[in-house]
């Protein structure tokens, strides 16, 4: 029924929006069925703005059990934590081991220092393997510098931490095959965001699935390039009727760094995935619903409004 609708009436959009999952708090979530197979689970949903139902920027992709995380966001272990107890077991603490950072913007990496330390303090013994655009090994760098005293006291201390997991595999990588493994092969984009020099998308390919995620991006043509008929795409958004409420300066950032509802439906018609997922959403004012009808003045695909701890 989904895939049928043709620039439905305002009403009846958003009757067909919820009838097909768009508003759905439940449907989307498939705890139990993560060991076998690709989903994501949306850690953060969140903006900068400190929103306490939304944790920091962060996502996990689950491929037969193992996390691949994209961005650390403030929050982000224990929001795996929670996925966890919800059933998730593959985001228990100790296996969140290999990440993948968009751009180094603060909502999306304050998080990172929780990513390196808490999974090691709970028994991760392997190094974080941390992948992401120029500047990350630095960040890594300098978060390791920062809590040396931390570092000894557990290892050289009476405390029994191992002496491997708290270290960090950073690479600065260039756009293009980033990595892969027996479950997956990761691919980097380079995607529009104001007047960052680096700021990458990321393309998970499984057995199953395809996954492109955004990450923060002004409209961006590869971004359709890259999902080109995809199974999920997750991509950042703000509500067009909102920003108009904006004052013209912010108007100007926005319009330079994020995507608005219209210029995504269009992203969306052009790349035409299974299902896209919003994220990162600023609404200024405007509901979720009001979001949605404005994805569907201009796409008739499935779309789901993410919340987090949304399993896809």
């Amino acid at each position: 029924m989904c895939s049928s609708l043709r620039r439905p009436g305002e009403l009846l959009a958003l009757l067909l929006l919820a009838a097909c999952g768009g508003m759905d708090d439940g449907s989307s979530r498939r705890f139990a069925e993560t060991e076998i197979g690709t989903h994501v689970v949306l850690l953060g949903t969140g903006t900068p703005n400190a929103e306490p139902d939304r944790s920091g920027a962060s996502l996990a992709v689950v491929v037969d059990g193992v996390p691949y995380l994209v961005d650390a966001g403030p929050g982000v272990v224990r929001r795996a934590h929670a996925a966890r107890d919800r059933g998730v077991d593959a985001l228990d603490a100790p296996n969140l081991a290999v990440a993948f950072l968009t751009h180094l913007h603060s909502d999306h990496t304050t998080g990172l220092a929780d990513l390196i330390f808490t999974p090691w303090v709970l028994g991760r013994e392997r190094p974080l393997a941390l992948y992401g655009p120029p500047g990350t090994s630095a960040m890594a760098r300098h978060l390791l510098a920062a809590y040396e005293p931390d570092i000894r006291i557990r290892v050289d201390g009476l405390e029994p931490a191992n002496a491997t997991g708290y270290r960090v595999e950073a690479h600065d990588s260039e756009p293009g095959f980033v990595y892969q493994d027996e479950r997956v092969r990761v691919t980097a984009f380079r995607v529009r965001h104001g007047s960052f020099e680096a700021a990458y998308g990321y393309r998970f390919e499984t057995a199953d699935r395809v996954v492109v995620v955004s990450g923060d991006a002004a409209p961006s043509e590869s971004v359709v390039e890259q999902c080109a008929g995809c199974d999920l795409l997750v991509h950042e958004v703000y509500s067009q009727a909102g920003f108009e409420r904006r004052e013209p300066q912010w108007q100007a950032y926005h319009s330079q760094f994020h995507t608005s509802s219209l210029e995504l439906a269009d992203i969306a018609a052009r790349s035409q995935p299974h299902t896209l997922v919003l994220y990162h959403q600023l609404l200024w004012g405007s509901t979720p619903e009001e979001l949605l009808r404005e994805i569907a003045s201009g796409w008739s695909g499935d779309v789901r409004y993410g919340r987090d701890l949304d399993v896809y």
